[in-house]
């Protein structure tokens, strides 16, 4: 059976989302393909669209978690499937996956992340990709909660221990 990877990150266009978080969620997306893992997000633009553009580079395989519809979905979606809950997808895309990593981030992807570290499911979080990511990392947010997550410092070092889970 083939790894199964949920990767949450920003759709907007914002202070949120910088080049460097997606290049380096473009990266991952290419990594999890060349590794024959599967790419599953939200399906929309900035973070997830970057990392589906990044598997389809090297013929990988996208699945989208719809809010609504399958029409919604980025240009690098293969499979798009509709849930018709809206946000409430958000806990299918955290944690449908083997592992989740997260790049940058605002509210959606606080709440992903959130679902991730409740189910106690391996997480990765990139650090440096600004957003949400980088203020857990810090200590700016959740600094007194106990939670399980793993800090990493790259795309490599994120694919590399998601396929170790």
């Amino acid at each position: 059976m083939k790894k199964l990877i949920s990767l949450c990150g920003s759709d907007s266009s914002d202070e949120y989302l910088n080049d460097y978080a997606l290049e380096v969620a473009e990266k991952v997306g290419r990594l999890i393909a060349k590794k024959g893992g599967v790419l599953l997000c939200g399906g929309h633009g900035g973070v997830m669209r970057a990392a589906c553009r990044g598997a389809k580079e090297e013929n990988g395989l996208t699945v989208g978690i719809m809010p609504y519809t399958k029409e919604e979905s980025n240009e690098f979606i293969d499979i798009a499937i509709p849930t018709t809950i809206g946000n409430v997808r958000n806990f299918i895309v955290a944690n449908a996956g083997d592992v989740t990593i997260a790049i940058g981030g605002r509210w959606g992807t606080l709440n992903e992340i959130s679902y991730r570290m409740l189910c106690e499911k391996p997480l990765l979080l990139i650090k440096g990709t600004g957003g949400c990511v980088d203020e857990i990392i810090n200590g700016n947010i959740m600094q007194d909660i106990e939670s399980h997550y793993y800090v990493v410092n790259s795309a490599e070092e994120a694919v590399e221990k998601a396929f170790q889970f």
